[in-house]
């Protein structure tokens, strides 16, 4: 089941004994189970209706006593209950031996004034665990991941859609650039945003690059994406800043390396008929960046970005010996690379 399909059957009424929730995409999870508390359970009842755990510390027969035992005062309660290895591959950090048969049993028939939710953190269940398919089969099993690129981009014109502000053209993949794909970065900047924009206002890129502070990792981003559209000036501009914010420049040169890795990647990955969502995984890359350097591979070829790479890792040994200044080495091969680039 999809988290849309999921939740809106919760508005109607239909709501799971048993959820288990999983993926990397922890802000949707939160906004997920948020939800669900305002659906089962009232404001003035939270205190002793909302009952957390976590299986590091606590057996899982622990949370089925919990289930099983009639609520206080309250028509019912959320048992939300925190794992990273019951459900997932792996061993617990702690010592916890959990009666997983506790649980099985407890499925059969499961309290009416109970909703246990388990929210996984983990990419992937284990699907070996009997455990596992007897929630697929019996249990809402929810998946949260990253958004697509396209989907991104959508989500944060929603999110200010709501609050009555646009955004315009470009101003989302703007925004994109300088907070990550992180959906709780982006709506804390979305918000901030919104607020200066005013009701019925509009979000410009200007707005952004004036309002919005840009982390190391989307400051380099950024210079590639300069660097592979020729912008030599912008490129060595954003350089220059990092320098004054006293950015160390083997890590600037580290971070470039990675970009231009992550080019060639996928590049050869999509010469292989690999889908953007395939690509992803198997980098372990969030699918707008995945998007992105795609794009950016476009303007160069594999035997470019080598070649790069091959320079990037000389620089790096020189810098490193003392055979060059890092400051001196790095401008050299962004100066280098904008030549060559534009023949």
């Amino acid at each position: 089941m999809d988290a849309k399909t999921a939740a809106k059957a919760i508005r109607k009424g239909d709501i799971s004994p048993v959820y288990l929730l999983y993926g990397s995409e922890k802000y949707q999870m939160k906004q997920f189970v948020d939800m669900l508390k305002e659906k089962v359970v009232e404001e003035e009842h939270r205190d002793f209706a909302i009952i957390p755990y976590d299986l590091t510390e606590t057996p899982i027969e622990v949370v089925v006593e919990e289930a099983e035992t009639a609520p206080f005062l309250v028509p019912k309660k959320l048992i939300i209950v925190r794992d990273t290895s019951v459900f997932a591959a792996g061993k617990d950090g702690g010592k916890i031996e959990h009666r997983i048969e506790a649980l099985l049993t407890y499925m059969d028939n499961p309290a009416d004034y109970s909703i246990i939710i388990f929210t996984v953190q983990a990419e992937k269940l284990d699907e070996r665990k009997k455990i596992v398919k007897r929630l697929k089969s019996d249990a809402s099993v929810i998946a949260f991941t990253p958004l697509g690129g396209d989907d991104l981009v959508a989500w944060i014109h929603k999110r200010a859609g709501e609050r009555e502000v646009q955004l315009a053209a470009g101003a989302a993949e703007s925004l994109i650039q300088y907070t990550g794909t992180g959906l709780q970065s982006l709506a804390a900047e979305i918000d901030k945003l919104c607020l200066y924009a005013g009701a019925q206002g509009i979000i410009s890129t200007a707005d952004i690059e004036s309002l919005v502070p840009r982390s190391t990792e989307q400051n380099v981003f950024a210079m590639v994406e300069d660097l592979a559209n020729l912008r030599l000036d912008k490129a060595l501009s954003i350089f220059y800043e990092l320098l004054k914010q006293k950015e160390e420049p083997i890590k600037i040169a580290a971070l470039i390396t990675r970009q231009f890795r992550i080019m060639l990647q996928v590049k050869e990955l999509m010469g292989q008929s690999y889908s953007q969502q395939q690509i992803a995984s198997q980098l372990s890359l969030h699918p707008y960046g995945v998007k992105v350097a795609g794009e950016q591979a476009r303007r160069f070829r594999p035997e470019q970005l080598r070649q790069l790479l091959y320079d990037l890792g000389e620089l790096d040994y020189r810098m490193k010996t003392g055979v060059v200044d890092k400051v001196l080495g790095l401008e050299m091969f962004l100066l280098k690379m904008g030549a060559e680039a534009s023949v």
